[in-house]
C-alpha cells in the first residue's frame, strides 16, 4: 500500500472515530486541536491561570513531579517528555552503580521491541531474557540465569504479552530472585497506575518492591504525553544529569505538566471502574463471538488484568479495518479500532481494547449487538 493511500485511510479512520458518539474509549488522536485546548485551558483554571510558566522544569513541573513521588511513595521523581528516554536513563544509571552493563527484562519488553536497538546503541547495555513465555517470568527462571545481571526490568503489566500481570506474590518472589544475585529491580510502570485492582495492593506498595519507577502521563491518564522517573533522592538527582545530556530539559513543559496533573485528579481514581467494567466487556465479547459461530477466536486475557487487553480474530487486517471504518460511519459505533496482522499466524489479526470512561455506558447486551453488526460487515 503506498503511503499516500495509508495517510487517507488513517485519517478516515480517526474521523470516522472522532465523530462517534458510542465507544470504548476517546484517545486523543481523535480530537481536534480546539478541543484539546479548550480541556487545557479549563485544566490549567485548576492550577492557577496567574502563576507563571515553568522554565526549565520549575514551576508547575516541581508540583507534578512531587505529586509523582507522593502517590507511588518514593524519596523523589524527575519529569521526562518521554518514557523512552526515561527507561534509558534509568537502566543507564543503574548500569553505573551496579557495575554491571546487563540487564535482564522480557524480549516483549519496551526496550527490546520499540526503541530502536537504544539500550546498545547509546548506552552500551546488553541485554538477557529470563523467559520468552508470554508472561512476567517467574522467580524460577531469574535464579536460573547464568551469567550475572545488574538490573531486572519488570513490565508492569507486560502489554505485548496482553496487558497482563502476574499474582502478587509471584511479583514479590521474581524482585527476592533478583536481590538474591544483588541486583536492583527497574519497573517499566508506564501502566502501573491500572495494576492495583488485579495485584491486591496499592500503588506505594507495589513501587515499594523496586529501586526505580518509570510512570507514563498519557498511556492510562489521558496527559498530552510526558512521563517521571522516580526513585531514592540521589538516584533522581543523577537521572535529571542524565536527561539534560539526551536533550531532554525543555525551556517550557507546562501544558503537558497541566494535563499530567489533570489526568491524575480525573481518571487517576476512575480507573478501578474502567478495570471492573472490562470484564465485564471482556465476556461479552467472548460469549457474542461464540454465538456468532464465528471459526476462530481469542479475547485474551479471557478475565484482563486492567482495563486493556486483546483481541484475536481469523481475518485480515485490512478486512477488520475496513469493516471497523464502515461500522463507525454507518452507525455512530466504534468497537474496534485497528487491527494488525503482523503479530500472529498468517490470515488472523489482533486488536487492543480499551475500557474508559465512555465505555462504562455499554452493557453486555451493546457489546452483542456491536459484534453482530461488526461481523456482518466484516462477512460482507
Amino acid at each position: 500500500m503506498a503511503n499516500g493511500q495509508r495517510d487517507e485511510e488513517r485519517a478516515r479512520r480517526l474521523t470516522a472515530w472522532g465523530r462517534a458518539d458510542r465507544k470504548l474509549s476517546a484517545p486523543a488522536a481523535t480530537e481536534t486541536v480546539g478541543r484539546q485546548l479548550e480541556r487545557l485551558a479549563a485544566d490549567a483554571a485548576a492550577y492557577g491561570l496567574g502563576n507563571r510558566t515553568d522554565l526549565y522544569g520549575d514551576g508547575v513541573v516541581e508540583t507534578l513531579e512531587d505529586r509523582v513521588s507522593g502517590l507511588i511513595g518514593t524519596e523523589a521523581a524527575a519529569f521526562f517528555p518521554t518514557g523512552t528516554m526515561a527507561q534509558q536513563v534509568a537502566l543507564r544509571c543503574w548500569a553505573g552503580r551496579t557495575g554491571n552493563a546487563t540487564v535482564a527484562l522480557h524480549p516483549l519488553a519496551h526496550p527490546e521491541r520499540w526503541e530502536r536497538g537504544a539500550l546498545p546503541v547509546l548506552a552500551g547495555l546488553r541485554t538477557v531474557h529470563p523467559t520468552t513465555e508470554p508472561r512476567l517470568p517467574l522467580a524460577e527462571e531469574i535464579r536460573a540465569l547464568d551469567e550475572p545481571y545488574g538490573t531486572l526490568m519488570l513490565e508492569l503489566p507486560l502489554r505485548e504479552a496482553g496487558f497482563v500481570l502476574p499474582g502478587w506474590d509471584e511479583l514479590a518472589e521474581a524482585v527476592a530472585a533478583a536481590r538474591e544475585a544483588d541486583a536492583v529491580v527497574h519497573l517499566d510502570g508506564a501502566r502501573l497506575w491500572e495494576c492495583a485492582p488485579h495485584l491486591g495492593r496499592s500503588l506505594p506498595e507495589i513501587a515499594g518492591l523496586a529501586d526505580s519507577v518509570y510512570v507514563s502521563f498519557y498511556k492510562s491518564l489521558g496527559g498530552l504525553s510526558g512521563a517521571a522517573l522516580a526513585g531514592p533522592g540521589s538516584f533522581v538527582a543523577e537521572a535529571k544529569a542524565w536527561r539534560h545530556r539526551y536533550g531532554g530539559l525543555l525551556f517550557q513543559q507546562w501544558p503537558v505538566a497541566v494535563s499530567a496533573l489533570a489526568g491524575l485528579d480525573r481518571e487517576l481514581p476512575r480507573l478501578p471502574s474502567y478495570v471492573a467494567h472490562a470484564k465485564t466487556v471482556a465476556a461479552a465479547l467472548s460469549e457474542a463471538f461464540g454465538a456468532a459461530g464465528t471459526p476462530w477466536f481469542r479475547v485474551w486475557p479471557q478475565v484482563p488484568h486492567t482495563h486493556e487487553f486483546q483481541v484475536w480474530l481469523p481475518y485480515p487486517a485490512d478486512t477488520l479495518n475496513a469493516a471497523g471504518v464502515r461500522q463507525a460511519e454507518e452507525t455512530g459505533r466504534v468497537l474496534f479500532r485497528t487491527w494488525d496482522d503482523g503479530s500472529g499466524p498468517p490470515g488472523v489479526s489482533m486488536t487492543e481494547v480499551t475500557v474508559t470512561a465512555p465505555g462504562l455506558e455499554w452493557t453486555a447486551a451493546d457489546v452483542a449487538a456491536g459484534v453482530t453488526d461488526f461481523l456482518e460487515r466484516v462477512r460482507d
